[in-house]
């Protein structure tokens, strides 16, 4: 090829693609006509000069979603394209495709238990109203008491209820009290062993995982005397509903579970759909031990949080 033309090829692809003029631009630049301009982008790509390569994020995210799923033994992963690893963002997007999903999945007759926070407020906010019967709705870990911050379970529980046009069963307890007589006390009562009950017979249940953070409500307001606070630290990488675990998915803390309401983490193991719905930066450490405790059959999450658990080096 004569070295002017292949001149001529490469600035015009140059041109084109990297600084996005116009073939017209390019054919006044060049002193040419605005056909030999295509001609010689046409040239480009049939000698190699341009490779162009189409990158389908959902492509790539199902790619994802089956590494995942083969990694931890699940059912089913939803992997969501997120516009930047934020956690306000995380959680909107999360709560959205988890919301289709369930509506999904829902079906007469189904018990479907659920946590609260920000994620599953998230959830919550975006379900669509779906004709469903006998569907019921049922709180599976106590509330936090004397606390400033929303925690969103009421409002949580409702628009549940109203989705699936159903009265929800609230759970109106601490999810933690003082001493394990206590917490024995509290579920000798037979309305609020009927809740506890009806949340272990969940077919469907919703849940999160939280980090290590002192910031972090249950730490704020005092559930934990100091020593119980040292042990979280040294010992745990996260917690669901309230119940620590290790590295490895154990419950690590028995003086703080013995004293916590709500259910069981081996209770999510046998649920037809046990939906984690967790990501962002935080939460990579105690969402790798929950799904390698088998607490979760599906999972949802982002393409950032995906790849780091996939990276992980101890996996």
């Amino acid at each position: 090829m004569e070295r002017d033309k292949l001149h001529k090829i490469v600035e015009a692809a140059r041109l084109y693609y990297q600084l996005d003029y116009s073939q017209q631009e390019i054919a006044k630049r060049l002193g040419v006509s605005r056909p030999t301009v295509s001609r010689l982008l046409q040239q480009a790509k049939a000698d190699g000069i341009v490779q162009i390569t189409i990158m389908d994020p959902a492509e790539d995210n199902e790619v994802l979603a089956l590494e995942l799923a083969r990694m931890y033994g699940l059912k089913k992963v939803l992997v969501v394209s997120l516009p930047e690893f934020d956690d306000q963002v995380v959680k909107e997007h999360l709560g959205k495709a988890a919301a289709q999903y369930l509506n999904e999945i829902v079906k007469d007759n189904d018990t479907i238990g659920i946590t609260w926070g920000t994620t599953l407020h998230h959830v919550a906010m975006e379900l669509k109203p779906k004709q469903v019967k006998d569907v019921r709705v049922v709180q599976l870990k106590g509330c936090v008491s004397l606390s400033e911050t929303n925690t969103y379970a009421s409002e949580i529980l409702h628009l549940f209820g109203k989705a699936y046009d159903t009265l929800p069963h609230h759970l109106p307890i601490p999810a933690i009290v003082d001493h394990p007589a206590v917490k024995q006390a509290i579920e000798a009562d037979r309305h609020i062993r009927r809740v506890l009950d009806l949340g272990k017979q969940a077919n469907i249940a919703l849940f999160t995982v939280g980090s290590l953070v002192s910031e972090s409500l249950l730490f704020r307001l005092g559930y934990f005397s100091e020593e119980e606070r040292q042990a979280i630290h040294a010992h745990a990488v996260g917690d669901i509903s309230s119940r620590f675990f290790d590295k490895d998915g154990n419950i690590c803390i028995d003086s703080v579970n013995e004293r916590t309401i709500g259910i069981e983490l081996n209770d999510l193991k046998r649920k037809e759909y046990s939906i984690l719905i967790a990501g962002g930066p935080k939460k990579v450490a105690p969402i790798h031990a929950a799904l390698t405790a088998r607490y979760a059959n599906v999972f949802i999450t982002d393409q950032f949080t995906a790849k780091e658990l996939l990276n992980k080096e101890d996996v």
